[in-house]
């Protein structure tokens, strides 16, 4: 029972976190590709959805940060299980040393 209680909590808070992120991201700003005066082609243009000054903009973050928060959690992510690893192979390759100790010793004698 407290394991369903618990991953209810992590559903939970995975689906408000994945609303939030997708509303800070995809409905306060669109992109939109308009002709620039320096050349022909099309260049991309933040427009928002919502207009600069609406009270709805002090909810969210700068948009920078976007861009920022996911790079910083993958580069932590990796770190962890970068760390996790390393520490499990190398009691893994300790463990071997002293098996092969020890089955050294009993050969000599």
């Amino acid at each position: 029972m407290l394991d369903q209680l618990v991953g209810l909590a992590m559903l939970i808070a995975a689906t408000t976190v994945f609303l939030y992120y997708t509303t800070w991201t995809l409905l306060m700003v669109r992109f939109v590709f308009s002709f620039s005066q320096v050349s022909a082609a099309k260049m991309p243009c933040e427009q928002p959805f919502v207009d600069p000054g609406h009270p709805l903009h002090d909810l969210f973050p700068p948009r920078v940060w976007a861009i920022r928060i996911p790079v910083i959690l993958i580069l932590l992510g990796s770190a962890v299980v970068g760390s996790f690893l390393s520490v499990v192979m190398i009691r893994s390759n300790r463990k071997k040393a002293v098996k092969t100790k020890l089955a050294a010793g009993k050969k000599k004698a």
